[in-house]
């Protein structure tokens, strides 16, 4: 079983890393080259970048953004938000990203995934699956555009598509524990990994350490979250020890 991965996730809009609620009241955090370059002093193993805006002039910022980014920060970067085409993915990895993050355009065209897969590999391509509880045989549903439109799709049966489309990996956000603080949504996570052999990353709720502890128990591969390590609440570092304490592998 490899490490436990501990990524922090940053949003970012008009080349300023951002956080809101479902994007809306955004406030400025800082500057997403120094926030990901203090994260990987403090030992995060990813990064992950969300264009939140996804606009055509956000994008050119963005790829400034990644480009600045790969020079000092040498761990895996993803970059998702706003992804539509193969030129996009294209020119994010050229720009120095090492994987993306396909959401709503998956959704849309699953040619895209496959598309994607055939010209740059698996490994390149993270699945954004925004789920929600729903009346849907899993009891999960998955929804477009940021957690607002649900679909009619059911959370499994979409897994089980994108793994045969040549999928990567699962980024797994949960929009019910999704800003509550109140833990990961374990019993999705459980879900998930009891039906896919895909990596699974579990993001949406984190709160306290303990809560990182719980989704890796439950049989999640890395752990995301975003507002309690740039409000300075839980520490990186804070996360790996605590992982380590409760047997489960990080690299520290």
């Amino acid at each position: 079983m490899p490490a436990v991965r501990v990524i922090p996730c940053l949003d970012v809009a008009a080349g300023r890393v951002v956080k809101g609620v479902n994007f809306e009241g955004l406030r400025d955090i800082g500057d997403p080259v120094e926030l990901a370059s203090r994260y990987y002093q403090e030992g995060a193993d990813e990064v992950t970048f969300l264009d939140v805006h996804a606009s055509s002039e956000n994008r050119k910022t963005m790829l400034d953004v990644v480009t600045k980014c790969a020079e000092q920060v040498f761990i895996p970067l993803t970059v998702g938000g706003g992804i539509s085409s193969l030129a996009d993915v294209t020119s994010l990895l050229a720009a120095g990203a090492d994987k993306v993050s396909v959401g709503s355009a998956g959704i849309a065209n699953p040619d895209l995934l496959e598309e994607i897969v055939r010209e740059h590999g698996s490994q390149v391509l993270v699945i954004s699956l925004d789920l929600k509880r729903a009346s849907r045989p899993s009891g999960f549903g998955v929804t477009s555009h940021g957690g607002k439109n649900l679909t009619d799709l059911d959370a499994l049966e979409w897994i089980r598509q994108v793994e045969d489309l040549g999928a990567g990996e699962l980024l797994v956000n949960s929009i019910d524990a999704d800003g509550t603080k109140s833990g990961f949504d374990i019993e999705l996570v459980e879900l998930i990994k009891s039906q896919s052999s895909l990596p699974v990353i579990a993001s949406g709720g984190a709160g306290k350490v303990e809560d990182f502890v719980e989704a890796a128990r439950a049989g999640a591969d890395a752990v995301l979250a975003a507002s309690v390590f740039h409000e300075g609440e839980i520490s990186i570092g804070e996360v790996k020890r605590a992982l380590d304490q409760a047997s489960v592998e990080v690299r520290l």
